[in-house]
């Protein structure tokens, strides 16, 4: 986990330090664009792929607990899953605006 911070945050650092060399150039901006489109969805999609597989696993858990409450959890847990699909959606909607300005 601590190699994964290191990581992440030198990747930040060399953007930080690059961004300013690349400003000088119209062109530089549609790539950062395009990045941060494709980052932006990825890191949305694979939010939310957590938050969906969490929500099904307690679901689940709860209902092999106690099997008589089924109907009371199966509908909160696809009324939350259905917001987290949402904003996954939204997160799309945002990647497509972005990809038109490139």
């Amino acid at each position: 986990m601590q190699s994964l911070v290191r990581f992440f945050f030198w990747l930040i650092a060399v953007m930080a330090v690059a961004f300013p060399a690349l400003a000088a150039e119209d062109a530089s901006a549609s790539g950062w664009i395009g990045l941060g489109a494709g980052l932006g969805i990825g890191i949305a999609a694979g939010g939310v792929a957590l938050g969906q597989g969490r929500t099904g696993a307690a679901a689940m858990e709860s209902i092999g607990r106690n099997p008589n409450s089924a109907d009371r959890i199966q509908t909160p847990m696809i009324i939350a899953l259905a917001m987290m699909e949402a904003l996954a959606i939204y997160a799309l909607v945002i990647t497509f605006f972005l990809q038109g300005k490139i």
